[in-house]
């Protein structure tokens, strides 16, 4: 559910979900896979003409994706197949004369996929295909064989959404140029549209009231601990960045901040120098009394939120090439982008001799600059409005008081 904007998947659906109930009656149909999602139905609701939304627990995911796989179909794809859902479009369709389909990752693409009379625009977000193919380099046995049979059914089906939606849309032009070349046939309708930062709420002028321990220099990573990628790269840190910090400043500290921690991500707890907090309510006082920020991704795609939350923060950043992907580099940027151990630790201790945390006025500068959403939700707009087979460009403003369903 779009609702609220407190991990990566959630930002850019929640802002794009506010800036399209604005301008078009919308019609929502989305899945909660969280349970404390539920209480911000009321909030949902009041956006939209309609919502229909559906449970989507661990159970019946394992499920769906394991009748998608005899069927041969691409894992992400089985585990949205709901019928209730389905008939919820259908009735839709039947009843109003609906303007546009947006769809939000391409899992949910099957449910308009029939209707090509219906203008249609998907948003990947990112090239979970190859999200996937990296998940199969980084394990072996028979999960790497899943991982790399779902990276390739997957990339099968975002070549067929391609072509029959009217444009495609990524989240930063270098995802964009990556899945152009994946997509030669369809390049003319695919679309980079950086997501952006909310400036007044990440905002390092404020007072915030230091979660550390006196005398602690801190490095800190900062996302949401279930997910597999945010698992990966907190482990690897760990194991291979953190001892060589650690074994130079003992006062030095490894924070992992973010919600549902896995039982690996807990387990990191018990290492020397390292706290794992689990869900906090606010992560801004982590990020404004850190020394540093990491960002030590290895698995990734597209732009990452926490990452342009540190720059707005005015923070030193520690972050990995695949991490960075997707945002334009700026003079006076403080700290590395490295994927060597030893670098990333060089770095860190640099910065963690510092009296106090050292703030980077350039950083904001550069994201106040780039990722602003009300510039970037109007390109947005724009590629809505001018959603057509082979549209190559976009130029003219979204149309107010259409009906859409998102």
């Amino acid at each position: 559910m779009p609702w609220p904007p407190s991990k990566g998947d959630k930002i850019r659906s929640y802002h794009v979900l506010r800036w399209l109930a604005e301008r078009y009656h919308v019609y929502l149909g989305t899945f909660v896979d969280d349970p404390a999602d539920w209480q911000y139905l009321a909030p949902v609701e009041s956006l939209c003409a309609e919502v229909c939304i559906r449970p989507l627990g661990p159970w019946r995911s394992g499920w769906r994706a394991l009748v998608s796989l005899m069927r041969g179909e691409a894992l992400t794809v089985g585990v949205y197949h709901d019928r209730v859902m389905q008939s919820w479009v259908e009735r839709l369709l039947a009843e109003h004369k609906l303007d546009l389909a947006l769809c939000y990752s391409s899992g949910v693409a099957p449910f308009v996929l029939r209707h090509a009379q219906l203008r249609r625009v998907m948003d990947f977000v990112d090239v979970d295909s190859d999200k996937w193919r990296q998940y199969a380099q980084n394990h072996g046995g028979a999960t790497c064989m899943i991982y790399r049979r779902e990276a390739r059914r997957l990339a099968e089906f975002e070549r067929t959404i391609a072509a029959q939606f009217d444009a495609s849309v990524l989240v930063s032009e270098a995802e964009a140029v990556f899945f152009r070349n994946q997509v030669p046939e369809s390049a003319g309708k695919v679309h980079g549209i950086p997501n952006g930062v909310d400036a007044e709420y990440w905002d390092p002028q404020r007072t915030y009231p230091s979660p550390y321990q006196p005398g602690e220099r801190v490095v800190v990573f900062v996302g949401a601990m279930d997910y597999r990628a945010n698992v990966h790269a907190a482990q690897w840190f760990a194991r291979e960045v953190w001892p060589l910090i650690f074994a130079r400043r003992q006062e030095a500290r490894f924070y992992i901040v973010g919600s549902r921690p896995t039982a690996a991500v807990r387990a990191l707890g018990q290492l020397a120098g390292m706290t794992v907090t689990g869900r906090v309510e606010d992560v801004r006082p982590y990020l404004a009394h850190a020394h540093v920020v990491a960002a030590p991704l290895r698995i990734a795609r597209g732009i990452q939120n926490k990452v342009l939350e540190a720059l707005a923060m005015e923070k030193v950043l520690l972050a990995t090439p695949q991490a960075y992907e997707g945002i334009e580099d700026f003079e006076g940027r403080r700290g590395c982008i490295d994927e060597s151990p030893e670098v990333l630790a060089t770095e860190a201790l640099r910065w963690l001799d510092a009296p106090q945390a050292v703030r980077v006025p350039a950083a904001r500068a550069k994201v106040l600059s780039r990722y602003d959403w009300v510039r970037n939700l109007g390109v947005y707009g724009n590629v809505l409005g001018n959603a057509r087979p082979a549209a190559a460009s976009v130029n003219i403003a979204c149309v107010d008081g259409l009906e859409a369903r998102f």
